[in-house]
């Protein structure tokens, strides 16, 4: 397997930290993070994912009738645990900029305790666009992981 070529967010050190507690266990989370992003974020038909190490990921949302393309590759992958990728948007996004998401699962309950870390932001802005964006993004997350497939 080649190397994980991380990207370089020394120059962009405007990082977030969010928590969420979801109403289903971890394997449901984790496969929503890794198989079925179009289940709780992306726009039907546009998800192009296969989640392995280094492999790249694309998928659109949709919002006020515009296409907003996100872009990444995995970068670690530890089932039902850690979901770690890139993830780059263009305008009113990471502007363009590769930065990194975390997101870790402990089970807690019958749910599941989840703590996205983005970083390397390429300003306050962005920064803080993704800091409002992210507990309305895992709040839909839980209200579609909770209706049945």
């Amino acid at each position: 397997m080649p190397a994980i070529c991380l990207p370089d967010l020394s120059a962009r050190p405007f990082n977030l930290t969010t928590e969420y507690t979801l109403d289903v266990p971890p394997s449901v989370v984790y496969k929503a993070w890794t198989e079925q992003f179009d289940r709780w974020f992306a726009a039907p038909g546009t998800v192009w994912m296969v989640a392995e190490i280094n492999m790249p990921f694309f998928f659109e949302t949709v919002h006020e009738k515009s296409r907003h393309p996100h872009y990444g590759r995995f970068l670690r992958l530890e089932r039902d645990q850690i979901v770690e990728i890139t993830w780059v948007t263009g305008a009113g996004g990471t502007e363009g900029a590769e930065t990194i998401v975390t997101v870790e699962l402990q089970p807690q309950g019958s749910g599941t305790y989840l703590r996205l870390t983005h970083g390397g932001f390429p300003n306050e802005k962005s920064r803080d666009q993704h800091a409002q964006a992210w507990p309305m993004v895992l709040e839909q997350q839980n209200k579609q992981l909770t209706q049945p497939e």
